[in-house]
């Protein structure tokens, strides 16, 4: 498959990934392959119950708890994801969601290819 593809099926695979493990439909999902790195835009990635904790907390900690919570969870998923589509070993990844535009970006630095 060529980069556009991968790239397609990726954007396609993490939004199904939200909707079945986090019972959310994101916004876009923009990804963008260059050579061994891997860079994700999530838009609209905040869950409801996030939203609400947002609105009525008054505490942006716990907030900011419940996201880094719910990206550990499901980094191992992302990363199996990424390693099935691309054939290749993730070495790093990395991410961070902006509560206040509901973006997440996430980094991927994938082995060399073989």
């Amino acid at each position: 498959p060529s980069r556009g593809q991968l790239e397609r099926t990726l954007s396609q695979q993490l939004q199904k990934l939200y909707r079945e493990h986090l019972d959310h439909s994101t916004g876009k999902v923009s990804c963008q392959l260059i050579n061994d790195k891997l860079t994700v835009i999530v838009e609209d990635s905040l869950t409801k119950p996030e939203k609400l904790l947002i609105e009525s907390s008054s505490d942006p900690e716990l907030v900011e708890k419940v996201r880094s919570d719910l990206e550990a969870v499901i980094r191992p998923r992302i990363i199996g994801l990424v390693e099935e589509i691309l054939e290749r070993q993730v070495l790093d990844l990395m991410s961070d969601t902006t509560l206040e535009t509901g973006r997440t970006g996430v980094i991927v630095i994938l082995a060399q290819q073989s």
